[in-house]
């Protein structure tokens, strides 16, 4: 007779009747679909249509995020795959750090880095400026108005 070890990682925590760990594991299914989806996107555009990888330059990303549509694109695209791979490295860590103190620094750790990595993502794809004030002429893309 084959017997199957349980699993390492602890059991769900219940909070007011809420499986965590439920929720977690549809989000991962979720959110992995819809990277598939935005991830072949942005390759199609990025490198299959047009002139493939030669038109990406400085004045393409300049081009894309002066649109809405693409700024929520790669909003999306880096939420959804930073959120999905920190709950992977949390389930890692359940998985193998047995010492408590351990998992909990490790997992805090994977929170910083994935709070610091959105917000330093979010604000250079909403403040991006490919033609910032006082900067110098020779330093700006060609496609900018002196000023």
């Amino acid at each position: 007779m084959t017997t199957i070890e349980a699993p390492r990682t602890p059991a769900a925590r219940s909070s007011r009747g809420k499986n965590w760990e439920k929720w977690g594991w549809i989000y991962m299914r979720a959110s992995g679909l819809v990277l598939v989806i935005l991830i072949f996107g942005h390759l199609l555009i990025n490198l299959v249509l047009g002139d493939g990888v030669k038109q990406i330059d400085f004045a393409f990303v300049a081009g894309k995020y002066a649109t809405p549509f693409w700024q929520v694109w790669d909003l999306l695209m880096l939420w959804l795959a930073l959120i999905h791979g920190g709950n992977g490295m949390r389930t890692l860590i359940n998985d193998y750090a047995y010492n408590r103190v351990v998992n909990r620094v490790l997992k805090w750790a994977v929170l910083a880095a994935v709070v610091v990595l959105i917000v330093l993502g979010t604000l250079v794809i909403f403040t991006f400026d490919p033609c910032p004030a006082g900067a110098a002429a020779a330093d700006l893309p060609s496609f900018c108005p002196a000023r």
